[in-house]
């Protein structure tokens, strides 16, 4: 790795919205310069996870090192392929402070989508020099100066800087290895200066314990040194540095201006902090600034499906959790369902993914329960900011929403979020948001036919089933994305779910006055259908403090008293039929509805389907 002086590196990562050729892209890349054989088989290498193959998307960015001659000189380029959803826009920006530039990798035939434009963004900010490739030129329907047009429109830049390719095919790909080494500069460090390490991602191997990810600043890092994190303040020895190619390459040291890895037989998971400083003993260094901590949009109940299972799935979570830093945790009981957490998330594909890696990494089965957001209350009384020793208080589980007497103002999570859409389809879609109490804050046509909406949504009203609402539609055009924008004052309500008057903590949820009628409804339905008929008359009930909004009725089993009767005095009838209305009545007071497990599993799952 000495034979690498800093001007002969590069360290840029691949960034695009979803399905525009990112993993393809770095697959070429990889077979270009060698590092890997050129095969048929040769489909997504850099994406390892078996929920990334199966889905076709990626979820963690990957590195890999390639090494290429150019004009007589060997260069050493650091590649990192990342995300393209929303819900991994933390694994793009931790993935781009390693990085000195970005291939802005667009589609021919899609053009620019709204993942795209947060992207750049992304990159724009951190101040990295930005290539744009337009891919998939093969395809029929491309239309690439379009696209062209589109960026210099939206991105301002000019549109000979652009590079047209085929990932898939391979054409025109080493001019973007060309535009890399030309356009990307090499990273300002220094090498005589102690030892500075970045861990901008963790995987967890449970033989040798927490292989980091670390970019090398300043210094130099080789096995058997004892390094100390500027975090945990603890001192580890490094058993082995290496490169990733893409596989684990063990090297002797690695230099600053290099992004390879590090194992220092670190077991636990609070001791690889991601956007930690790393450095050498005795020689502190000032730390390098970390990354904001992400922050969860979506909340969410885990539990084991047996409660005998819960310490092998407590030990699960604590795992992938050092994968997968975003996912914050916190412990949570339910009557119902036992002892579990309360799992906060960046999104829905997010928190879909966490629950299939736990089946398919650790073989744990769990039940989820309906994702919520985070609401905000601002207090009134003296007495209850000094019970919480603080004014406004969060509320991640409805059951400790403050009652409207002791709270000044409620206040819900909104987001910006931005569509792109053909131009056809641009009513359907602003009706779309208004139903969802949205707010329009902009509208921009980015071409003849496609235009760029700005809205301002309440986060709940988009968690569930927004973005399948806008694909359906959309004919599957329109593409959404979105960014936090902080809290907002809204009218929310606290609704409870009463089976014959008894309240059923688990069914609480919190939901906008306006929405409270259609969402109460919907629950007593699909508790009306979960629920088993007893010998007694059940009333289940949707309540906002004393008033009741919404009710079903599950019928009680009767026998029929009057079989006997062919005929006779009408008083007759009437006393047998008073009589066991009598005893329906004694029963249904002594009688004790157990919702069953089964039951609650499925509404707590499905709550908010509707």
């Amino acid at each position: 790795m000495s034979r690498f002086s800093v001007e002969n590196i590069r360290n840029f990562s691949i960034i695009a919205h979803v399905d525009h050729g990112k993993s393809t892209l770095a697959d070429r890349l990889l077979e270009l310069t060698g590092t890997i054989d050129k095969t048929k088989n040769n489909k997504q290498v850099l994406d390892k996870l078996q929920v990334e193959r199966e889905r076709g998307i990626t979820v963690k960015a990957q590195t890999a090192s390639l090494f290429y001659n150019w004009e007589g000189k060997q260069y050493l380029l650091n590649l990192i392929d990342t995300p393209g959803h929303v819900d991994f826009s933390y694994e793009v920006s931790r993935s781009l402070s390693a990085c000195q530039g970005v291939l802005l990798v667009v589609d021919a035939n899609e053009g620019i989508q709204a993942q795209t434009v947060a992207n750049f963004f992304l990159a724009f900010e951190a101040q990295l020099s930005v290539i744009p490739v337009i891919n998939k030129i093969d395809l029929k329907n491309a239309d690439p100066e379009r696209v062209e047009k589109q960026i210099e429109k939206v991105f301002d830049i000019p549109s000979d800087e652009c590079i047209k390719i085929s990932a898939k095919l391979g054409t025109n790909v080493e001019r973007v290895l060309q535009a890399v080494i030309e356009r990307i500069p090499p990273p300002k460090v220094h090498r005589k200066n102690p030892l500075r390490a970045l861990v901008f991602d963790s995987t967890f191997d449970q033989y040798r314990g927490v292989i980091a990810n670390v970019a090398l600043f300043d210094g130099v890092v080789s096995k058997g040194d004892k390094i100390v994190s500027a975090h945990t303040k603890k001192i580890h020895e490094v058993n082995e540095v290496g490169v990733l190619n893409p596989n684990e390459q063990p090297a002797h040291k690695l230099y600053a201006g290099q992004v390879g890895y590090l194992i220092a037989g670190m077991k636990d998971v609070t001791e690889a902090q991601i956007g930690d400083t790393l450095y050498l003993h005795k020689q502190p260094v000032e730390p390098l600034p970390g990354f904001k901590s992400a922050k969860p949009m979506v909340f969410a109940g885990m539990y084991p499906i047996d409660q005998s299972e819960y310490n092998n799935l407590k030990s699960a979570i604590e795992k992938l959790t050092i994968n997968d830093s975003s996912v914050t945790v916190h412990r949570d009981s339910s009557l119902a369902l036992g002892a579990g957490w309360r799992l906060g998330f960046l999104g829905l594909l997010h928190m879909e993914v966490f629950n299939q890696r736990l089946e398919q990494e650790y073989n744990a089965s769990v039940i989820l329960t309906t994702p919520t957001v985070p609401y905000k209350a601002v207090l009134s009384s003296a007495k209850l900011i000094k019970e919480y020793r603080e004014k406004e208080i969060t509320i991640i589980n409805p059951a400790q929403f403050p009652e409207k007497s002791k709270v000044t103002e409620y206040l819900e999570p909104v987001v910006l979020g931005t569509i792109i859409t053909p131009d056809e389809y641009t009513g359907k879609v602003m009706m779309l948001c208004q139903a969802r109490r949205a707010v329009q804050k902009n509208m921009i046509f980015i071409d003849q036919n496609r235009v760029m909406l700005k809205y301002l949504f309440p986060l709940n009203e988009i968690v569930v089933d927004f973005y399948d609402s806008l694909k359906s539609l959309s004919s599957g055009y329109a593409s959404f994305d979105y960014e936090d924008a902080g809290y907002q004052t809204a009218e929310l309500v606290k609704m409870d779910i009463l089976l014959n008057g008894n309240i059923v903590e688990e069914l609480v949820t919190i939901v906008h006055k306006d929405k409270a009628h259609s969402v109460g409804k919907a629950v007593c339905e699909r508790l009306k259908d979960s629920l088993p008929r007893q010998l007694f008359e059940i009333a289940i009930q949707a309540a906002i403090g004393s008033k009741i909004i919404a009710r079903e009725t599950v019928k009680a089993y009767r026998k029929n008293v009057l079989a006997k009767c062919y005929g006779g005095d009408i008083t007759r009838k009437m006393k047998l039929l008073k009589r066991q209305a009598e005893g329906k009545k004694k029963l249904r007071k002594v009688g004790n509805i157990e919702v069953p497990r089964d039951a609650f599993i499925k509404v707590l799952k499905t709550q908010s389907d509707k």
